[in-house]
């Protein structure tokens, strides 16, 4: 968003990009963009004096335009020639990044796993992809064998492209997230030079990859992300996840700030070890949250508001309030104060909220229990709070051999208590019944291998089976890929074909496209890979790579996650830094509301109203702060977009008034949204088709003039 203007993309058949003035509310431009499919992004070319814009659809294409070729038309003549065409992607135009100070070239981040560079200066157009003499050699990153299903696992899928940030204060670095649970920083001057789309490339190595420990082993295929960028002072990066939350990551290492972790670290923390003579045997983990378990020296500055702050808590806890009282209070305490508190002060904060954590149960609400108690059991080795919390999470994880150890360490810890007893008699029939069921299985295995003839599954079969196995509630039963129900594990994608591949005489309102369906057995390292037309194949790799061990990266874990929101209906929503300084993030939501949290601490500011679609589906997908104004705009599904300032000539239109909603009604929406993230995603599905239909069912008027609210 720059000084004076803002963009809004119509959701017509005509595909137009409309440019306001956001301080005189008028309508400046509204281009005709000759886009066949929705328009996923646009921006500014900087230093053009506002006058060049670019465009990337899910047509494939990528299209710039001058603006200063309106001089002297009236706003119904809207129809202008783009100074430049590329029609080189074979997929969604996801995402667009500029350069700051760099007016000739754009980088376009799409589904068909590309990442491209394009320079004005070198020509203004090039072929469409499948063309014979399509040789457009702008390819920066390959990464159509990049995808990861785990940190364990080496990159072998299409990375599906949803996003990429160049940074503002070193332009050098590239930021990409897609189709899996890692996000990836690039230095382009390490990069290889420009190739073609002949030859799939081996993914070329990265500077840093970004991932909650927590999400990095799942191996769930519908897990990806949404939105990924950097703070305004390049030093962190932010992550928004599909059916997950939001999570802000360091950018560096360097001096300790970064928190980082390899293959094995996430059973590591679950794992309780021998003791002797009272000390237990930790294996050397690698610096994982080395930064929050640093003793320091307590300071008086600030000790007396975090020891009332820690007693909140404690009465939220006994006292039975609702647990999201006292996390805040926590919060505040370990991420706010962290430096004035003492060993003993900070050991007590963690492991009550370790427990409010367990008792609230929102999404991963145990395995952010899990890192609680394990840096509590590190100030702390004897602490029977820390195991027997630590116990109850991976119970809520299924995790019941591991939990087992725990309440057996508690058990000798407190010998004398006799819910422990009784807690551990539970885990043990809990094993028993799980060993009875696995015993089970495999007796009907001889019937399960036999041949499935004579039946044909249906799309739905296939869709309710693999969204069901990868996306059933990970803090319940069967979350973990090896308590599947099925011997075969059924992945879908779905391609809608690109105008321009298969001729331009069929009929512009049936979807064409390809279906991909991937059946693999649990344990098989191939997959392979099944079309419409009942061919088979593989991602093309080297078979010197394949005999060269795959080792696993290091990767920079979470240092911050935001709550509150949902985000599973829309694969474009994003999150933001708000302020010059980045002091508070941002992001959309399925219900129709934005949030604004506290960087720092994760504390939920302000919860607004953003969209006003209707009743049934109400989703806020872009936030954006501008770059130096106090200014914000939102957009959803809805005609409008809307401009949110500290001083607006209207009342804010959130539930209660200016004073904001109560309460009450914030708990009401952020455990609702935490319900929705629990389910599986049929509803997100419906969504995404709706999205490949073009969403020809959008209203054809013209577009509401701006809707301003008081922040």
């Amino acid at each position: 968003m720059h000084s004076s203007l803002v963009r809004r993309l119509s959701q017509e058949r005509e595909l137009e990009i409309n440019v306001w003035s956001y301080s005189s509310r008028k309508l400046l431009h509204s281009i005709e963009t000759g886009h066949s499919a929705n328009i996923f992004c646009t921006k500014f070319v900087p230093e053009t004096s506002d006058e060049l814009v670019v465009s990337g659809a899910g047509d494939a294409e990528v299209r710039l335009f001058n603006l200063s070729r309106f001089s002297g038309r009236g706003l119904d003549d809207n129809a202008i020639t783009p100074s430049a065409l590329y029609q080189c992607h074979t997929g969604r135009v996801k995402k667009l990044a500029v350069e700051v100070g760099n007016p000739h070239v754009v980088w376009s981040a799409s589904e068909d796993g590309t990442l491209r560079q394009h320079d004005f200066r070198q020509g203004s157009s090039c072929p469409p992809a499948g063309s014979s003499h399509q040789e457009c050699r702008n390819i920066l990153l390959d990464l159509r064998c990049g995808a990861k299903r785990s940190l364990a696992d080496p990159p072998k899928q299409t990375l599906s492209l949803k996003s990429c940030d160049i940074s503002s204060t070193r332009p050098h670095l590239l930021l990409v997230g897609g189709s899996d649970a890692f996000a990836r920083l690039y230095d382009r001057r390490m990069l290889p030079p420009l190739t073609s789309c002949q030859k799939r490339m081996s993914p070329p190595p990265c500077v840093n990859y970004f991932c909650p420990l927590h999400l990095s082993e799942h191996g769930r295929s519908s897990l990806h992300l949404t939105h990924v960028t950097f703070s305004p002072n390049g030093e962190e990066v932010l992550l928004s996840y599909s059916g997950e939350h939001v999570y802000l990551m360091d950018v560096n290492h360097a001096g300790g700030r970064a928190m980082r972790y390899t293959v094995g670290d996430a059973s590591k923390i679950m794992s309780f070890t021998p003791t002797l003579n009272g000390l237990e045997l930790q294996p050397p983990i690698h610096d994982f949250l080395q930064t929050n378990i640093r003793v320091r020296g307590e300071v008086a500055t600030g000790l007396g508001k975090c020891r009332m702050l820690v007693e909140i808590a404690r009465n939220s806890l006994e006292e039975g309030k609702h647990p999201y009282y006292g996390i805040e209070a926590c919060n505040e305490v370990l991420e706010g104060h962290l430096s004035g508190i003492g060993p003993m002060l900070r050991h007590e904060c963690l492991c009550i909220r370790a427990a409010l954590l367990l008792k609230r149960k929102w999404k991963n609400d145990a395995q952010m229990a899990i890192r609680d108690c394990y840096n509590a059991r590190r100030i702390d080795s004897s602490s029977f709070r820390a195991h027997l919390y630590m116990s109850e999470a991976l119970e809520q994880l299924c995790k019941y051999k591991e939990a087992l150890d725990f309440a057996i360490a508690a058990q000798c810890l407190d010998p004398s208590n006799s819910v422990m007893a009784e807690k551990v008699e539970n885990i043990k029939k809990h094993i028993a019944a799980a060993e009875t069921e696995k015993n089970n299985k495999a007796n009907d295995g001889g019937s399960r291998s036999e041949p499935r003839t004579g039946r044909v599954l249906s799309l739905s079969d296939i869709i309710y089976r693999s969204e069901a196995n990868s996306d059933a509630s990970q803090d319940g039963p069967r979350s973990e890929r090896e308590d599947s129900d099925y011997d075969e594990e059924v992945e879908v994608d779905f391609h809608t074909s690109v105008p321009g591949d298969e001729g331009r005489d069929v009929e512009a309102n049936f979807l064409h496209g390809s279906l991909n369906v991937r059946i693999h057995r649990r344990g098989d390292s191939a997959r392979e890979t099944v079309d419409a037309n009942g061919s088979s194949g593989s991602p093309s790799s080297s078979s010197q790579n394949d005999r060269i061990p795959y080792q696993p990266e290091t990767v920079i874990d979470m240092k911050q996650r935001y709550v509150g929101h949902c985000n599973v209906g829309t694969d474009i929503k994003q999150a933001s830094f708000l302020g010059q300084r980045g002091d508070y993030i941002a992001s959309g939501s399925d219900d129709g509301r934005w949030f604004i949290w506290e960087k720092q601490t994760g504390r939920l500011i302000k919860m607004l109203l953003g969209d006003e679609a209707g009743n049934v589906i109400s989703i806020v997908n872009c936030v954006q702060c501008h770059p130096f104004d106090c200014v914000v705009a939102t957009s959803g599904i809805d005609n409008t977009i809307k401009i949110w300032t500290p001083s607006a000539s209207v009342p804010t239109i959130v539930s209660g008034g200016a004073a904001g909603p109560d309460t009450a009604d914030v708990l009401e929406a952020m455990e609702s949204n935490q319900k929705k993230l629990s389910r599986n995603r049929e509803h997100s599905l419906s969504y995404e088709l709706l999205e490949r239909f073009h969403m020809h069912e959008f209203s054809e008027g013209s577009l509401r003039p701006f809707e301003c609210a008081q922040s």
